[in-house]
């Protein structure tokens, strides 16, 4: 019998309220055709797909939706459509947005396509990588952008030949540079796979040094796992973990990876996003993940390696009906999407209302831009004035308001190290030419 995870931990039916006193929930803007990616922009929008071939970005504070681009070439059936997006970590310096759709020529494909963002629209698609199989089930498909390196989550297209064959882009989790060539240094030369055997991945999040996935399993053992070069995640030939006669012998030989944590029976995991802000402290170093058919926003606590889950928590429960994505604002802030039949869909924001945050004490977008942020080792400060001195100063101070790092800006397009930086959230203040005063938070993943 195969290893079945019991989610005992703080479950709770209904409202998460009774769990997170402070914790509300707020439609921020519904009548959505599922609204399948998610990402949290630099200019404190949420950039999104919708299903039927729509790039979006709202402004969760006025709910006003500017349609970017309509793709009329997107092909949505059963689980095809506009699917995954992310932005360019120097968005909006590199003003690339990198999305994945179905479209048919000689049954259903799947395509990655940059495209240039200016002005409010995109436009110039260029093509990164296509002919990838599709189907009405197992599309993957999730994009994210770690340095300078594509990853992109196929599903088995509803043939589960294809993910233990290396030379299929199905079933895989694909690497690429960012103008869609393949790197040198991936596991197979000449071969964009940098793991397989995966059956229909949904959820990619990099945090703590770790690439994050969440899978879809047949009738069992849905995962969360931790992405490795050039590994083997065992579909078709194991579900889940390493634990039936036959399945041991073939992790043995195919160098297979078990998950982190399998759900048995199914709960349909979704988009995945990691939190560790102030706002909700019992979150912190935890991946939130949405689920469809359980209609659940989970916490997975990871442990202080980032490299085991210690416990699960059932956060929202059959409240809002299938959720799909999921992604963190720099002020904590949790937004979800919903994945119901249709066009009657919401992204939903979770916030503690009792928790200041940003508007009203920090910068607008306007007068200071920071990305990536979340930042890992560096971030870079974009202020609206050119330098007429030779520097400006400024400092961090952590969230709880101890100093913890100054120094000086020596161009208003700045990188700024944050490497000796723990996780969590920051206050950076500048101090400007003309005896102004900037500031902006940074998120450290």
């Amino acid at each position: 019998m195969r290893k079945t995870v019991l989610l005992l931990a703080c479950l709770l039916v209904g409202s998460a309220l009774q769990v997170n006193a402070q914790m509300t929930t707020r439609v921020v803007r519904d009548s959505l055709n599922i609204p399948w990616d998610l990402v949290y922009g630099p200019d404190d929008r949420i950039y999104f797909t919708q299903k039927n071939g729509y790039i979006c970005r709202l402004d969760p504070v006025s709910r006003q939706i500017d349609t970017l681009y309509h793709e009329a070439n997107t092909y949505s059936s059963g689980e095809g459509g506009m699917l995954g997006l992310a932005l360019h970590p120097d968005f909006p310096a590199q003003p690339y947005v990198y999305v994945a759709y179905n479209y048919q020529q000689s049954g259903t494909k799947e395509r990655v396509v940059r495209y240039t963002y200016a002005s409010n629209s995109l436009s110039s698609p260029l093509t990164l990588i296509e002919n990838i199989a599709g189907a009405g089930i197992h599309n993957g498909c999730r994009l994210i952008i770690i340095g300078d390196k594509l990853f992109i989550s196929t599903g088995d297209a509803a043939n589960q030949a294809l993910p233990q064959n290396v030379n299929s882009v199905n079933g895989k989790i694909l690497r690429l540079n960012l103008d869609g060539s393949i790197p040198s240094d991936n596991p197979i030369p000449g071969n964009p796979a940098w793991s397989w055997g995966h059956r229909n991945a949904q959820g990619l999040v990099y945090a703590n040094g770790n690439i994050y996935s969440s899978e879809h399993g047949p009738s069992t053992d849905d995962e969360v796992n931790i992405i490795q070069k050039g590994r083997n995640y065992g579909w078709p030939n194991v579900h889940g973990y390493c634990n039936t006669p036959s399945e041991i012998t073939f992790c043995a030989d195919s160098n297979v990876v078990e998950p982190l944590m399998a759900w048995t029976p199914t709960i349909a995991v979704c988009g995945i996003d990691y939190y560790n802000h102030p706002m909700f402290p019992a979150w912190q170093n935890s991946l939130l993940m949405c689920t469809l058919a359980g209609q659940d926003l989970y916490q997975l606590q990871l442990n202080s390696t980032f490299d085991s889950i210690v416990s699960s928590t059932v956060l929202i429960s059959n409240t809002f009906g299938r959720l799909r994505d999921v992604c963190v604002s720099p002020d904590g802030k949790v937004y979800v999407s919903t994945s119901n039949s249709g066009s009657i869909n919401k992204i939903i924001e979770i916030y503690d209302p009792s928790v200041p945050t940003s508007a009203s004490n920090i910068a607008t977008s306007s007068e200071i831009t920071i990305y990536p942020n979340p930042a890992g080792d560096y971030t870079i400060i974009k202020l609206p004035e050119t330098l007429g001195r030779v520097s400006m100063p400024y400092s961090i101070v952590n969230a709880e308001g101890k100093l913890v790092a100054t120094g000086t800006l020596t161009t208003n397009n700045a990188t700024v190290s944050t490497k000796a930086l723990t996780a969590g959230l920051y206050t950076i203040t500048i101090s400007g030419e003309r005896g102004n005063t900037y500031k902006g938070k940074i998120m450290k993943q």
